[in-house]
């Protein structure tokens, strides 16, 4: 297995930056962690494009405005007990680990993951979070995160399912991660096997944000899962100079469908520092998204999300189809972008 490139002097060897010494990227580097693995590699076509963007650390990260935050969707005021989130009463997040495959230049927790960051969690603070969900009969799901939860061997996710599995209670396990597509060869039957918590209702939500990290490895991964009977869903970032057009959209979503992935969620950029230089206004996303009606599936079209600050929780921002007019009629609007008076 080839390693990723992790420093800025394997980034300059593979043509990805120009200049390792620069000091801007290595005060980057410095703040935040740098990895692109080989299969990420391989799909950069050139060294600012949707793939690279993604990945490959710029300049840009050290400009900072005052409405970012280390912590921008309020994990920290809903952390009952160290690495475990409760925002909403029937489900919790549990960050088993602050390790990723590869790091994106946009993530959320870009403070507390890689080599420096928050670590993965102990025995016992492992422990403290069984406690507490066996406590609590609200909690139906659990939702495994991080960091990137597939980093984990086969052995430890048994033991998580052996945890849960005197549980009753919780009925749907879930894990966010980007393995399947950026480092596709750790989708072994192994891993794939301990995923299956008996009992259990066994969800992935795959990462991805641009059509063209869909590589054949990537797919054949995904059947894996699929294969085994392991449920897909998908959440995608909206984000400046990688996914913000139509067609890239559509594009993506299209992709995810058709490797048996269904779009969940296209979040809007959270406020994470330095990370303005991939936000776009709320109202362009909006009309990027209504761009896909019509164009996709509806079950292809993921719901336009945004995480408020402060922890108050994940609403929809899709445009609106309905409005009243001036004389209190009811005016829908068909996904040409033409309003129409509506007799209910």
């Amino acid at each position: 297995m080839t390693k990723p490139l992790a420093t800025l002097d394997a980034l300059e060897g593979a043509g990805l930056i120009a200049d390792a010494e620069d000091p801007a990227l290595r005060a980057v580097a410095a703040r935040y962690a740098v990895a692109v693995t080989p299969t990420m590699r391989a799909q950069i076509a050139k060294p600012d494009d949707p793939i690279a963007r993604q990945f490959v650390p710029s300049a840009a990260e050290l400009a900072s405005s005052p409405a970012e935050s280390p912590d921008p969707i309020g994990d920290h005021a809903h952390t009952p007990v160290k690495g475990l989130v409760h925002r909403y009463p029937d489900r919790v997040l549990v960050k088993l680990t602050h390790t990723c495959p590869i790091y994106c230049r946009f993530c959320f927790r870009r403070e507390m993951v890689g080599p420096s960051g928050d670590g993965n969690l102990t025995p016992p603070e492992l422990e403290a979070v069984f406690a507490y969900i066996a406590v609590n009969p609200e909690i139906v799901e659990v939702i495994f995160t991080g960091g990137d939860p597939l980093m984990l061997s086969p052995r430890r996710v048994v033991e998580l399912g052996k945890r849960l599995a005197h549980i009753p209670h919780v009925r749907l396990v879930r894990w966010h991660s980007r393995v399947p597509l950026v480092a596709p060869e750790r989708i072994t039957k192994a891993l794939i096997s301990s995923l299956k918590f008996p009992g259990k209702a066994n969800y992935v939500t795959l990462h991805a944000n641009h059509a063209r990290e869909f590589s054949e490895q990537g797919g054949a991964a995904l059947a894996r899962l699929a294969e085994a009977g392991i449920a897909l869903l998908g959440q995608s970032v909206l984000l400046r100079g990688v996914n913000d057009n139509p067609e890239a959209l559509r594009e993506l979503f299209l992709e995810m469908v058709a490797n048996r992935v269904t779009p969940a969620y296209l979040h809007h950029p959270d406020l994470a520092p330095g990370t303005a230089h991939f936000r776009l206004p709320i109202t362009e996303g909006q009309a990027l998204h209504a761009a896909l009606r019509g164009k996709l599936p509806g079950h292809a079209i993921p719901t336009y999300v945004l995480d408020l600050p402060g922890g108050l929780g994940k609403v929809p921002i899709n445009a609106n189809y309905l409005r009243i007019s001036p004389l209190d009629e009811i005016e829908i609007r068909d996904p040409v972008g033409t309003w129409h008076r509506y007799p209910g």
